[in-house]
């Protein structure tokens, strides 16, 4: 029955709706009437076709219809969408822009972003907050408008950092506070009890999809750069540099003080610039495991004394 219930579709991919999605199907002003999420992808060395979190944790809920469209925007998937007769759409993590005649429905469109808007707009907000070492970060959910996450606010919730996060354990942290905060506000807005508050314009950012080239190390910056880097980009694009040996994933690392020169490897790691060192804790060589950077040292002691290659 969704009589008196606003009729709910759900878009996302990522697995940072996945817990909003789990809160919407138990929510008591909610009909959650569909989902729409990216279509399954060959994933793995042998082809497999992996569909996505949210696909998976609505085939749990035993949610029907699970719509899979390559692009919300064609004509067919909106329709589709249309003929659920949605009162309120709620987006977390999609990655694709939401046609307007979906942003016109009864209730909006909701939308849940990992940052404190209007900083870090776009595609890559988790990585961006710890890559410049912020000490906050946060969630917004917001309505959606025809921009890049321009929306009005509906509310925010901070999350303070420590320094030390990583990209996945970060996104698990705001998977929950952002399913918080729905539960908490969905249903004063759906009884117009609350309003949205327009962006200010200042301090506005914009984030963009990141590239595997994103991860190279550049040993002439500071190693509290670096090690920034390696916590930002787990696990795409990952962090690595080229040796004589072959690539070289970096997965661990601390900055410290040093004097190896720029570029070149010692016993406990990289000589990087600002008088710096990135002491390497854990890497992986190409085709290898993850491993300490003591046993790699061990095993390929030619990489003492040796330099990256550009």
């Amino acid at each position: 029955m969704t009589e008196g219930r606003a009729r709910t579709v759900f878009i996302g991919s990522g697995g940072f709706g996945r817990e909003t999605l789990w809160r919407l199907g138990e929510h008591p002003d909610v009909a959650l009437i569909g989902v729409v999420t990216a279509p399954p992808r060959a994933a793995g060395r042998g082809g497999r076709t992996s569909v996505t979190p949210i696909h998976e944790a609505a085939r749990h809920l035993e949610l029907r219809p699970i719509l899979t469209p390559a692009r919300l925007r064609d004509a067919s998937a909106l329709d589709d969408v249309l003929a659920l007769s949605p009162d309120l759409i709620v987006l977390a993590d999609y990655g694709q822009i939401v046609p307007p005649r979906l942003l016109e429905l009864r209730h909006g469109a909701l939308n849940l972003h990992p940052s404190l808007l209007p900083r870090y707009r776009g595609a890559t907000p988790i990585p961006a907050a710890i890559l410049a070492g912020d000490t906050e970060t946060g969630v917004s959910l917001m309505r959606m408008d025809a921009g890049l996450d321009t929306g009005p606010i509906v509310a925010q919730v901070r999350v303070p950092l420590e320094g030390d996060e990583t990209t996945p354990l970060l996104e698990e942290t705001l998977e929950l506070e952002a399913a918080s905060l729905l539960t908490q506000y969905l249903g004063p807005w759906l009884r117009n009890k609350i309003s949205a508050t327009p962006q200010p314009d200042a301090g506005a950012t914009v984030t963009r999809p990141l590239r595997r080239e994103d991860g190279r190390l550049d040993p002439s910056r500071p190693a509290h750069e670096l090690e920034r880097k390696v916590r930002a980009y787990q696990p795409w694009p990952g962090s690595f540099v080229e040796t004589d040996l072959g690539r070289l994933i970096v997965w661990r690392a601390e900055p410290d003080a040093g004097t190896t020169p720029v570029g070149i490897f010692d016993e406990t790691g990289l000589g990087t610039g600002d008088r710096s060192q990135l002491r390497l804790r854990e890497v992986q060589p190409a085709g290898g495991n993850r491993m300490s950077w003591d046993a790699f040292v061990r095993g390929r002691p030619t990489i003492v004394g040796s330099s990256i290659v550009p």
